[in-house]
């Protein structure tokens, strides 16, 4: 058996399961979709939004990209974004990153990516110079990769206050919440890291009055 057909052979097991303990699961589901939250997280296989949340197919909208970066040039993220806090109603935008990012240490490395890799990760470059006084203080680079994991989390929540899609749902709605979060891989929890309320004041420079 070939390791795809073995993740087949485990969706069949999987819906089975479901349908047996709840027979009306997938005709529940296939009718509505009204998620409270929209996750933005890390492509990082080890970091599933729905397992270490413990939720359940449908309370969870998610994208996730590597490092779990808000750029606003991705029509990809934008998207998402758009139709969750527009369509869907969402109440919560999180953005988690992880401990151990893959992606945040190279970023903090000099090695050549090729062009889309560096294209992408030039973001993250870009956090680490913002904050590269602090950064640079720290001799443990295994700390210094954490604590950068946290500030790029930090980085990308206030990239979502700087949208029009958000500061319009804070100006008619009253919502979302925007959250950073880091997850541990050694130890499964979630560190909360940073949180704005709608309507929270931002720099001038990205705020838009005529919404």
């Amino acid at each position: 058996m070939t390791s795809y057909e073995k993740l087949l052979l485990e969706n069949k097991a999987w819906a089975k399961e479901v349908e047996q303990e709840d027979p009306t699961f997938f005709k529940r589901l296939s009718a509505l979709q009204t998620p409270e939250f929209l996750w933005i997280g890390c492509s990082d296989s080890r970091v599933p939004a729905d397992k270490i949340t413990g939720t359940q197919p449908g309370e969870i909208f998610v994208h996730r990209n590597i490092a779990n970066m808000v750029v606003h040039t991705d029509v990809n993220l934008l998207s998402v974004l758009d139709y969750a806090v527009n369509h869907l109603k969402v109440r919560h935008v999180i953005v988690c990153g992880h401990y151990g990012c893959g992606g945040v240490k190279a970023a903090m490395g000099n090695q050549d990516f090729k062009p889309v890799l560096n294209m992408w990760l030039r973001n993250i470059k870009d956090v680490y110079h913002v904050h590269k006084t602090e950064l640079d203080a720290i001799a443990n680079e295994d700390d210094k990769t954490d604590r950068l994991v946290e500030l790029n989390v930090k980085e990308q929540v206030s990239h979502l206050a700087q949208t029009s899609i958000i500061q319009r749902a804070w100006k008619n709605d009253n919502r979302p919440y925007l959250h950073g979060w880091v997850y541990g891989l050694k130890d499964g929890l979630i560190k909360p890291v940073m949180e704005v309320q709608p309507g929270a004041e931002i720099d001038p420079l990205y705020r838009y009055d005529d919404l």
